[in-house]
């Protein structure tokens, strides 16, 4: 009977050599077989334009991990080049420079032209600044139609009409921002149109506006260099599911390089080797302990293994992984030689939460970087809920999340987009009211697009709670980018309000909110009530050197008593343009509105930005005139069209009460 067990062992032990052998051999095959990605990546062009490559990407003819996100390029057979898609209007690409990360792109719509007879009709352009740049030797050049030839000087008889447009619609002037004429033209000519061209030797006109644009400009590119994965003889790609870069090889995807041909071959010859001799002698060893084991109870050993098994600490899963929640995770010591080891001089700013520092990373893109104070639990769970907020949302006015450190670093950290331009409180009453003040016609700009962010926000169940122009940002062509959503919180489906603890800025939070703790969207509204009140009146939300410090509650005051001249900041051309009047008037009348005690009185973000946009657009009847005889302040100022929008507060007969709050900022 034993001699049987032990025949019947050795079958089975000669059995599983045989298999072995065969899964080796099975295993070779595949290892030479060429991985279906390597295949999918090779290089393809479109026409007559350039190879495609990492990080580009042609959409149906390769697959997008074979290029960055955000490097979609589109084949089109209209223009035989390939079509890069931006907000707004799409660039042909004409040559892509891989060595120095850069493409040449133009507006294909200038090919059409053949003369001069009418120039196309030109849009602005938007990038994605995180993944493209202009070039050092890009410029923006304004192109203004509908100028009022008395008050500036250029020949009317030069315009040209705009291809396909209305008739009289026609580019008046075409200046770079150096042209003595510029502030003029920003002053007597309705439209702006921003172009981006190289700049050259000569001067630029409308004379040779077309040649310029047919020439195009050149954009820099942001994403991971591909030098060392196509110099082992593989092909860049990208992991969109762990936000990280891949190289794929001809056998199967790599990190960064590949292992050399040679290499390789060697290693499968000693794996071979290896395995069919140690087989060998593992089955040898094996032969002992099984006849041992056949003697023994089963059970019982059964059990132990099981036990033992359980216990086991690599069975348990790490959660941590290479990205949370789609970003990527960066190192500290990387973000800590970003900032010169936090350098004071690269502070940005504070909080309640923390400090925001200037960085510039190693590929060479400029960034903000949120540095939190503590790294206890509260700080932690504001840490996720600020990246779990900010990557569900896309909004072109609102700031965008780079990465983060990992929970278990040494420091909580936030890497932003950096906004050049600083806050519109810098500009309102800050550090650059004397350097760049806000117009007006770019003050009902930051209401509009700050007034979109909120009213996107609402709509994707997010309340921001800390709404105030330290929190609105400014690119350097003065477009909005809300920020720090530390404070934000998902609003529940079908609950009419959130419960927390004190939280906001002093001057800008909602009364009700200090009697209740209860939140709604109307808490924004009121927060965004005063921010309108300082676009109007260039006054600070809290200001202990005024009678009444809380402005909010100066503002009510004023307006119940129409006192409007009492709070508008007069230098905006308040008191020689009657268009600029009304519309100041209204958007202090829709300031009212939103500050509000009731809070069912206030209206939506929705409604907010419909009555901004209505504001923007009314009076187009009326052709407003400059009275430059009321004195210097009336030169500053660009001029528009308006028509008296809103609710006049001579129909509100509620007694305000002022509960603003004076309390420190809180966390």
């Amino acid at each position: 009977m034993r001699e049987n067990n032990i025949q019947t062992s050795m079958t089975f032990l000669l059995y599983l050599y045989i298999i072995l052998i065969i899964t080796i051999l099975i295993s070779r095959k595949s290892y030479c077989k060429t991985d279906y990605r390597y295949d999918a990546c090779v290089p393809k062009n479109c026409g007559n334009g350039p190879n495609i490559s990492f990080p580009f990407y042609i959409s149906g003819l390769q697959e997008p991990y074979c290029g960055y996100p955000g490097f979609k390029l589109n084949c089109s057979r209209v223009h035989n080049f390939p079509i890069i898609e931006f907000p707004e209007i799409d660039y042909a690409v004409e040559d892509i420079f891989y060595g120095t990360r850069t493409l040449r792109v133009y507006n294909p719509a200038v090919l059409s032209q053949n003369d001069t007879v009418c120039l196309p009709r030109i849009r602005n352009t938007s990038i994605p600044t995180t993944q493209f740049e202009f070039a050092d030797n890009v410029t923006g050049l304004h192109l203004f139609s509908h100028c009022n030839n008395n008050n500036i000087d250029y020949n009317k008889n030069n315009s040209l009409p705009i291809c396909g447009a209305n008739p009289g619609d026609s580019w008046d002037l075409a200046l770079l921002a150096r042209n003595t004429n510029f502030t003029s033209a920003l002053q007597n000519c309705e439209g702006n149109i921003v172009a981006p061209v190289e700049i050259g030797d000569g001067e630029i006109g409308l004379e040779n506006l077309l040649q310029v644009l047919r020439k195009g400009f050149v954009l820099n590119w942001k994403a991971s260099l591909c030098g060392k994965c196509q110099r082992s003889g593989g092909r860049c790609g990208f992991n969109a599911t762990t936000y990280h870069f891949r190289c794929f090889c001809r056998d199967r995807p790599q990190v960064r390089t590949c292992i050399p041909e040679k290499g390789r071959t060697t290693s499968l010859i000693l794996i071979i080797a290896t395995a069919v001799s140690g087989g060998g002698v593992f089955i040898f060893c094996l032969l002992i302990p099984f006849i041992i084991w056949k003697c023994k109870k089963r059970i019982k050993n059964h059990s132990v293994l099981s036990r033992n098994k359980s216990l086991d600490p690599s069975s348990k899963s790490d959660i941590e992984g290479g990205s949370y929640f789609g970003i990527p995770v960066f190192c500290y010591s990387e973000l800590e030689a970003a900032t010169n080891r936090f350098d004071s001089s690269n502070e940005l700013g504070d909080g309640g939460f923390g400090t925001v520092y200037y960085g510039k990373l190693q590929d060479g893109r400029e960034v903000a970087i949120k540095r939190h104070y503590k790294h206890d639990c509260r700080t932690m769970e504001q840490f996720i809920n600020e990246i779990k907020l900010i990557t569900c949302l896309r909004h072109k006015n609102l700031v965008s999340l780079y990465g983060c450190t990992s929970r278990r670093s040494k420091e909580l950290l936030l890497v932003y987009e950096y906004i050049p331009n600083g806050t519109v409180a810098d500009h309102l009453h800050g550090k650059k009211v004397n350097e760049s003040p806000l117009t007006w016609p770019v003050r009902m700009a930051v209401a509009i697009e700050t007034a979109s962010a909120l009213s996107y926000l609402h709509k994707s169940g997010i309340i921001h709670r800390d709404v105030k122009t330290d929190n609105i940002l400014l690119d350097d062509n003065f477009r909005v980018k809300v920020a720090d959503f530390g404070l934000s919180r998902v609003f529940p489906n079908k609950a009419t309000h959130v419960s927390t603890g004190p939280q906001g800025t002093p001057g800008y939070v909602d009364p009700e909110y200090h009697r209740c703790y209860r939140l709604t969207d109307k808490s924004d509204v009121y927060s965004f009530g005063v921010v309108l009140a300082e676009l109007v009146s260039s006054m600070r939300a809290v200001d202990v050197n005024r009678d009444e410090i809380n402005l909010a509650t100066l503002v009510v005051d004023r307006i119940q008593r129409r006192a409007f001249d009492e709070i508008i900041d007069s230098s905006l051309g308040y008191e020689c343009d009657e268009g600029v009047r009304r519309m100041m008037n209204s958007v202090a009348e829709l300031a009212f509105r939103c500050l509000g005690l009731e809070r069912e009185m206030r209206p939506s973000m929705d409604e907010v930005l419909e009555i901004l946009e209505g504001i923007k657009k009314g009076g187009g009847d009326q052709e407003l005139e400059f009275e430059k005889s009321k004195g210097a302040d009336c030169n500053y100022f660009v001029a528009g069209k308006d028509e008296s929008f809103g609710l006049s507060p001579n129909a509100v007969t509620d007694v305000w009460v002022s509960s603003a709050s004076t309390s420190g900022s809180v966390e």
